[in-house]
C-alpha cells in the first residue's frame, strides 16, 4: 500500500442554501485505502460527497480540496470527473432518452479522449454487466428508467468498473439493497479496488463493512467528524450506536 496522499479534504467547510452542513472537515486518502465515512441521516456526509465532486448547490465556503496535489475547486465537475474523481450517488436519477450504453460510451470518450479505444467498448461493457449479473438487454434501455433501486446501483457500479477512476466517493450505495444485491455490489466495488486507487464509502450501516474492508472508519456528527480508527469502530457503532461518539471532533488523517 502506498503513503500517497491520493485525495486531500483541508479544513472543509460547505454550507447549502446559507446553511453550514459540513464544518471544517479534514482527511487524507492514499492509494490503496478504502475510508468509511459513517453518520446518521443528516451529519454532512453527503453534503461533503457532492461538494467534492462540484455539485452547485454546495458550496465550500473555506478549506481545500486535492487530488493528487492540485486544487479541484475551479474545476466544472466535468473537469473533475475528467481528472479522476467519480461519485456514485445515493438516489441515481433516471435519464429518458439516453441508453445506458450511450451514456457509459460518452463517459468514456471523455475519460480516454481517444476514439480508438473504444473498438472494444461494447466487449469491456457486456463483461463488466456479466461480472455484476446485469442483463445485457439493459444496455438498450434508458438510463435508470423505470430502474429498481438495486438495478440503479448496479448500474453505478458498472460505471466504476468501467471509468477505473483515481478515486470513488460512493454515496451510500447499500441503501435499498437486499442481501444478495449488497454481496454483488460488494464485489464490483472490490474488484474496482487496488492499490492505485482509493475509495471513500459513506454508509449508515456497518453490512457493507462486512464485504468491503475498510482500511479506515470516521464518524460523523453535525457536520463534524468525532472519531477516527479502524474498522473496529463499525462494530462499536453497530452495538452502542451514534451517541456513543458525541464528544469533541478529533484531528483526522494523521
Amino acid at each position: 500500500m502506498s503513503n500517497t496522499a491520493l485525495l486531500q479534504i483541508k479544513d472543509v467547510h460547505v454550507e447549502v442554501e446559507g446553511k453550514e452542513v459540513v464544518k471544517g472537515v479534514t482527511l487524507d486518502i492514499g492509494k490503496g485505502e478504502v475510508h468509511a465515512l459513517m453518520g446518521k441521516n443528516g451529519s454532512g456526509k453527503s453534503s461533503l460527497s457532492n461538494a467534492i465532486m462540484g455539485h452547485p448547490s454546495y458550496a465550500i465556503t473555506s478549506g481545500d480540496v486535492l487530488l493528487d496535489g492540485k486544487s479541484i475547486l475551479e474545476m466544472a465537475p466535468d473537469e473533475r470527473s475528467i481528472a479522476g474523481l467519480f461519485l456514485a450517488f445515493q438516489y441515481p436519477q433516471a435519464v429518458p432518452g439516453v441508453t445506458v450504453a450511450n451514456f457509459l460510451r460518452s463517459a468514456l470518450l471523455a475519460r480516454r479522449g481517444d476514439e480508438k479505444l473504444m473498438r472494444t467498448f461494447r466487449k469491456e461493457l457486456y463483461a463488466a454487466m456479466d461480472a455484476l449479473e446485469v442483463d445485457h438487454e439493459f444496455a438498450g434501455r434508458y438510463l435508470n428508467d423505470g430502474f429498481s433501486g438495486g438495478e440503479k446501483k448496479r448500474i453505478e457500479i458498472l460505471q466504476l468498473s468501467l471509468l477505473q477512476p483515481k478515486l470513488a466517493l460512493l454515496d451510500e450505495t447499500d441503501s435499498g439493497l437486499d442481501i444478495d444485491a449488497l454481496k454483488t455490489v460488494s464485489e464490483g466495488i472490490n474488484r474496482y479496488s487496488s492499490d492505485e486507487n482509493g475509495i471513500l464509502l459513506v454508509t449508515h450501516y456497518q453490512r457493507i463493512l462486512d464485504y468491503v474492508k475498510p482500511t479506515k472508519v470516521h464518524v460523523m456528527i453535525a457536520g463534524k467528524i468525532v472519531k477516527s480508527g479502524g474498522p473496529e469502530i463499525a462494530l462499536e457503532l453497530e452495538k452502542s450506536g451514534y451517541e456513543t461518539f458525541q464528544s469533541t471532533p478529533v484531528t483526522v488523517g494523521a
